[in-house]
């Protein structure tokens, strides 16, 4: 599959390969991938503990796969790896499919969440399956609720998440 472009980044495929290197190391990730990581990208993304099963999904996948595995988000003059923009999974049997975004800190309040989740909505919309694509937040997230709402999703309620507690509910419907 080929990288979305934007005017100003890549969102490449995340090989499975790339993101066990960069579980397991910054040095190992450069090594593996051809490009460097933003400082202080594998702590953003990478907590103390990692699943078993999402380990294992990693070590079993046959390739990149945007729906199960998403984008690196490659800083295109920078030439290195800034954020990672996904999917949580292919669309349900209700059409609905979920993003999900983060850009390491020092390229925050830059625009590079909002273009890199406008990139996921345009390649979600070339699906003639999907009817809704939807993302949550931190209810005292407002930098990402603002990403969301210029890339035209609404804030439409709050639901309880097993992991983060009380999430606000963004939701963008095709049609």
């Amino acid at each position: 599959m080929a990288a979305l472009e934007t005017a100003r980044l890549r969102l490449a495929p995340w090989a499975p390969e790339h993101l066990l290197a960069m579980i397991e190391g910054d040095e190992r990730f450069e090594v593996e991938a051809g490009l460097p990581l933003a400082d202080g990208l594998r702590e953003f993304f990478v907590s103390d503990e990692v699943s078993p099963v999402w380990l294992a999904h990693l070590r079993d996948a046959a390739g990149p796969d945007p729906w199960t595995l998403g984008f690196a988000i490659v800083h295109r003059k920078d030439n290195r790896v800034i954020g990672s923009a996904a999917f949580k999974g292919a669309p349900d049997s209700d059409g609905v499919v979920e993003i999900a975004y983060g850009i390491a800190p020092g390229y925050q309040r830059q625009g590079f969440a909002t273009e890199a989740a406008r990139a996921l909505v345009s390649f979600a919309l070339e699906r003639v399956d999907v009817t809704s694509i939807r993302a949550h937040t931190k209810p005292d997230n407002g930098a990402s609720g603002g990403v969301l709402a210029k890339s035209g999703f609404q804030h439409v309620g709050e639901v309880d998440d097993p992991e983060d507690g009380l999430v606000w509910r963004w939701e963008r419907r095709v049609g």
